[in-house]
């Protein structure tokens, strides 16, 4: 109970004392989301799972660097596009993108941050909403969103759309300017990309 604690007390802090927020219309929730300058030269795509292992390790150890010295600087635009594996990763990517958009990204950091106690959780569903009440999201509003079958028929097309246009049959699968990386590589195959894609 005290560790459920300081998990709930670091989220929050994350979080940052959002206040609450109407979940986003469907047209809304399924656009692109992009960190970075959407004018960049180039365009790092990253399929992932929220539930996936591999990708919380690429946000917690590559994706920093990435950041710092590319996304910040205006080389490099982050585009996610959600691979779901699983049903808690389809709640947990749906809620995601519910949120406002310039609160999308802290949702991810959050989840995948805390991707163990909300993933191997006999009640996923209930710790997702937890999570979801911190960023500002209310109970009635998670779960006209998880329930949301527009959503998730949107969120499985861009999936499929992967798996048929680029391959993509694991998680993370990352595309630089359309040449793909498997797998949570380390920075220097990332920047090493990014030198040759660079114009």
């Amino acid at each position: 109970m005290k560790l459920f604690a300081v998990f709930l007390g670091a989220i929050a802090l994350l979080f940052s004392a959002c206040a609450e927020a109407e979940p986003l219309p469907t047209e809304q929730a399924l656009k692109e989301r992009v960190l970075g300058d959407p004018k960049a030269p180039i365009t790092l795509v990253e399929y992932s799972s929220l539930g996936c292992p591999h990708c919380a390790s690429f946000h917690a150890n590559t994706l920093p660097k990435i950041k710092k010295n590319y996304i910040d600087t205006g080389k490099v635009k982050l585009v996610m596009r959600d691979f779901p594996l699983g049903g808690a990763a389809y709640a947990a990517a749906m809620m995601a993108r519910c949120a406002p958009p310039n609160r999308y990204f802290q949702f991810i950091e959050v989840l995948f941050q805390n991707q163990e106690s909300w993933s191997h959780s006999q009640q996923p569903g209930a710790a997702l909403a937890r999570i979801g009440k911190l960023g500002g999201m209310s109970q009635k509003d998670f779960e006209a969103c998880t329930g949301n079958k527009e959503l998730f028929e949107g969120i499985r097309k861009l999936q499929l759309e992967g798996q048929e246009k680029h391959g993509v049959n694991a998680t993370p699968t990352f595309l630089v300017n359309g040449q793909k990386i498997s797998g949570a590589q380390p920075y220097e195959v990332f920047e090493e990309a990014f030198k040759k894609a660079m114009p």
